[in-house]
């Protein structure tokens, strides 16, 4: 397939640049037996039957990107990804990645330190973090939240590119879905006859990374640790639907269905692809020509076009901070 099949008209206007004040006020597209019905992300619970099994992402976002400048003044950016098996060493996308060399030390205060090691290739680097104290306290002190680059107006309250139901701190970017749930809105759903579950994916380097290939197929997807409980897995097994809040769920669960519960995952979901686990997807709007579009797709067919132009002609709002979608699978689970 080629990647231009996964291209649409995004106006600039339709992204969102901040979150609504009350997390369920997005607005929400139906599409479910082929009707669509556009509605409220607080009225989901609607939706909901005895049976049904609710999946989310715990991750944490990590406030992991640090700005600063090396001696000749050049501004740098660093932005953790996932730390490696030695302590305090990280894989990191540094810019200007080419221009600074190993060794270099970027100091932050009296208590913290990144030194740059290994050139990893793509701008990826190995560094050392070197912390005096605790550590998460020590890269709140002096990281920013690394909201995507489309998003260019400050964001006030960290919390909000946070999860309500989040825990470790781990990611490089937050599961967004999950960014519309309340814990109210949960316990209505168990009111409804539904069961709450829960996975761990870190997201990492694929949701910054755009595809640098025509051709999807030679696409390779940056792998990610992951984990799903054995209870999870045979949840799935009794529910009835499956509904999985946002795709980095998704991807945890059907990497689980083929393989180990635990490990790392570089599964990347296109057409054709067996869907073995997931009924119903709730989701953000994606980026043109992303990876996360890709799924969609086949999760959909080529129905996700007419979904993103009814969604852009009823100005939904896009991407991290905007309105979503709860989507039926269009093909037969096994």
């Amino acid at each position: 397939m080629n990647l231009n099949e996964f291209d649409y008209n995004l106006p600039e206007s339709a992204v969102a640049q901040k979150p609504l004040l009350d997390r369920t006020d997005s607005r929400l597209l139906i599409d479910i037996e082929n009707q669509i019905h556009h509605s409220k992300v607080c009225n989901f619970p609607e939706i909901i039957k005895p049976g049904d099994l609710i999946v989310m992402n715990n991750t944490r976002v990590l406030p992991a990107r640090f700005q600063t400048y090396k001696s000749t003044g050049g501004k740098v950016e660093i932005l953790l990804l996932e730390e490696s098996e030695d302590e305090h060493q990280w894989e990191a996308l540094v810019k200007p990645s080419r221009k600074i060399d190993t060794g270099t030390i970027f100091k932050f205060g009296e208590d913290f330190e990144i030194e740059v090691l290994d050139d990893l290739g793509k701008g990826l680097r190995k560094v050392q973090l070197n912390v005096k104290g605790e550590f998460i306290q020590t890269i709140e002190k002096y990281g920013e939240m690394p909201l995507p680059p489309y998003i260019k107006t400050k964001l006030d309250d960290k919390e909000r590119y946070q999860t309500v139901y989040s825990e470790k701190p781990k990611s490089a970017a937050a599961p967004t879905a999950g960014l519309h749930i309340t814990k109210e809105l949960l316990d209505r759903c168990v009111e409804k006859g539904a069961r709450i579950e829960f996975v761990e994916l870190v997201v990492g380097l694929d949701t910054f990374r755009p595809i640098d290939s025509e051709n999807i197929e030679e696409h390779k997807m940056h792998s990610e640790f992951y984990n799903v409980p054995e209870n999870v897995i045979k949840a799935c097994k009794e529910a009835k639907r499956v509904i999985a809040v946002g795709t980095t769920t998704v991807r945890a669960l059907e990497t689980a269905a083929i393989g180990k519960l635990e490990g790392r995952t570089d599964i990347f979901i296109k057409q054709p692809y067996d869907f073995k686990i997931v009924d119903l997807l709730l989701t953000n709007f994606h980026l043109p020509k992303s990876t996360l579009l890709i799924m969609l797709d086949a999760f959909l067919g080529e129905r996700w076009k007419s979904l993103y132009q009814e969604a852009l002609d009823k100005n939904y709002r896009f991407l991290s901070f905007g309105d979503a979608m709860l989507v039926q699978r269009q093909f037969l689970r096994n």
